[in-house]
C-alpha cells in the first residue's frame, strides 16, 4: 500500500478568512470541554473560601458603600441622579466590575492554564469559552442580587428590566474583546496585567459610574466619548425603568466590537501557539 505523499510549503500570505472559520469551528466545537473548565474553577475557586460566592459581589457593594457614606455624609456633593442615590452608586459599581472582569477574563483564563498549554494539544478557544461561562455565571448572580437592590429602595418593577440581562451581554461582549487584544502581550510581560489595573481605577472616574456626567467642562467631553459611558449609562436605565438616552451611541459601539472580537480571535489564534513555544523554551 502507497503511503501519502504531503508536501509542506511556507505561507507568504496570511488567510484570515479560514484562520477566523477555524477558530469560530474550535469555539463551537469545544464547549464541553470549556464548560468542564468553568465548572473546575467555579468550584475550585469557591471550595476554600468561608464566604463563598459573596465574594461575586463584595468588591462593587463596598465601593458603592464608600460613595453612599461621602454622598449622604456631605463629604462630597454629587448632582441629582433621578433615582436613589444607593441604586445608582451600587448599579453602575456593579456593571463597572461586570466590564472589568471581561477585560481580564481572556488573560486570566489563558494564564491559568499555561501548565496544560505547554503539555497537551488542545483548541485554545476553549480557554476563552470557559472564560465567557464564568463571566456568565457571576454576572447573573450579581444581576440577580441588584434586581433585588432596586426593589428593596422602591424603583418598582418596569418591563425594561427584562432587557437588563441583554446590555449585560453587550458589556461582556465589549470586554472580552478589549481583552483578547491585551492577551498576548500581557501573558509575555506581567506588566500589563498591572497597567490594566491601574488604568481601570482612572477609567472609573471618567465614567458616570457613581456620578452623573456634569453639565459642563473637560469631565464633560472625557466621559461623553468614552466608549464604556453608552454600556452602563443603558444598563442602568434599563434596570431603573428609564427611556436610554444613549441607546444609539451603543448599539454603534456593539457593531464596531463584532469585528474587533473577529480580529482578536484571529490574533489570539495566531499569537498563543508562538507564545506557548516561547515559554515551554
Amino acid at each position: 500500500m502507497a503511503l501519502e505523499t504531503r508536501v509542506y510549503q511556507k505561507e507568504r500570505t496570511i488567510k484570515f478568512g479560514a484562520l477566523l472559520k477555524a477558530s469560530l469551528g474550535d469555539l463551537y466545537g469545544s464547549r464541553f470541554l470549556a464548560r468542564q473548565l468553568a465548572e473546575r474553577d467555579i468550584k475550585a475557586q469557591y471550595r476554600q473560601s468561608y464566604l463563598g460566592i459573596v465574594w461575586a459581589f463584595l468588591t462593587p457593594l463596598t465601593t458603592a458603600a464608600v460613595w453612599i457614606f461621602l454622598n449622604s455624609s456631605g463629604t462630597i456633593r454629587l448632582s441629582d441622579t433621578g433615582v436613589p442615590y444607593p441604586v445608582y452608586a451600587f448599579s453602575g459599581t456593579l456593571i463597572w466590575s461586570i466590564i472589568v472582569a471581561s477585560i481580564n477574563s481572556p488573560m486570566q483564563s489563558t494564564q491559568a492554564a499555561k501548565g496544560i498549554l505547554t503539555k497537551i494539544n488542545f483548541p485554545k478557544e476553549a480557554l476563552l469559552l470557559s472564560g465567557v461561562y464564568k463571566l456568565l455565571f457571576d454576572s447573573s448572580i450579581k444581576i440577580l442580587l441588584l434586581v433585588l437592590f432596586v426593589f428593596f429602595y422602591g424603583v418598582g418593577f418596569h418591563w425594561s428590566i427584562l432587557l437588563f440581562p441583554v446590555a449585560m451581554l453587550g458589556a461582556i461582549l465589549f470586554g472580552t474583546t478589549l481583552g483578547l487584544f491585551l492577551t498576548p502581550m500581557g501573558l509575555l510581560y506581567k506588566d500589563i496585567g498591572k497597567i490594566i489595573s491601574f488604568g481601570m481605577q482612572f477609567l472609573m472616574y471618567v465614567t458616570p459610574v457613581v456620578y452623573a456626567i456634569p453639565k459642563t467642562g473637560i469631565m464633560k467631553t472625557l466621559m461623553t466619548w468614552n466608549p464604556i459611558t453608552p454600556i452602563i449609562l443603558t444598563a442602568r436605565d434599563l434596570v431603573v425603568g428609564f427611556a436610554p438616552a444613549h441607546l444609539d451611541y451603543f448599539l454603534i459601539v456593539l457593531l464596531v466590537c463584532l469585528p474587533l472580537l473577529f480580529l482578536g480571535l484571529i490574533i489570539y489564534r495566531i499569537s498563543i501557539p508562538i507564545i506557548v513555544e516561547r515559554l515551554s523554551a
